[in-house]
């Protein structure tokens, strides 16, 4: 469903006069909102290349707009561990040159340690939804979770009008919602032979 046919859905389960089409949008603007802040669904998963010149030892890359939780940076192929910011502070003052091992966050910048000299950091991240600016617009959750994002307006709406369905509204809202992450996090394991792994190993 598009953005358009969403509203007229919306609509006509609210079933109120006095809800215009601008007021409509706010609350499925809202329930976007509120849906992005708490699923994590493969479909939402990004990935940003920063390909660093030669030799110019840069600590520190932009973080996209658009993201919402780091799953995890790479450099040459291996994940790099996060470590609070006063540690690594304490590293680029020493100004280490080399294949980065940690990563922090400060405000809109990823920095690294040591300094890469070079090379691409892969920045692996939970994005937000594509926004829907026309009634033709659709994105993930218009496509796969319609039901989920009317709900979740109708969860706003009556608030707004201090609507008594607002249990139901959230009872189905949060059921459709927990019934598309549950369903991510199955795929994420079908398939797969489940083990214990070891927490440490040792060398012989």
């Amino acid at each position: 469903m598009n953005k358009g046919q969403i509203r007229s859905h919306f609509k006509a389960l609210l079933n109120r006069s006095d809800c215009s089409d601008a007021l409509a949008d706010t609350f499925i603007d809202q329930g976007l909102t509120r849906i992005q802040r708490v699923l994590r669904i493969p479909s939402m998963e990004k990935q940003q290349a920063y390909t660093l010149s030669s030799g110019s030892a840069i600590s520190e890359v932009v973080i996209p707009s658009n993201l919402i939780e780091i799953i995890d940076i790479q450099y040459d192929g291996v994940s790099l561990l996060r470590v609070p910011l006063h540690e690594m502070a304490a590293a680029l003052k020493v100004g280490t040159v080399g294949n980065p091992t940690t990563f922090s966050r400060e405000r809109e910048l990823i920095k690294v340690s040591p300094k890469p000299s070079g090379g691409t950091i892969f920045l692996n991240y939970y994005g937000e939804f594509d926004d829907l600016t026309s009634d033709s617009s659709t994105n993930t959750i218009t496509n796969i979770a319609s039901d989920l994002l009317t709900y979740t307006a109708l969860s706003y709406a009556s608030d707004y009008f201090f609507d008594e369905r607002g249990p139901l509204f959230d009872a189905k809202s949060s059921q459709f919602l927990l019934e598309l992450q549950d369903q991510a996090n199955q795929a994420e394991t079908s398939g797969m032979s489940q083990v214990m792994r070891p927490t440490s190993t040792y060398a012989d």
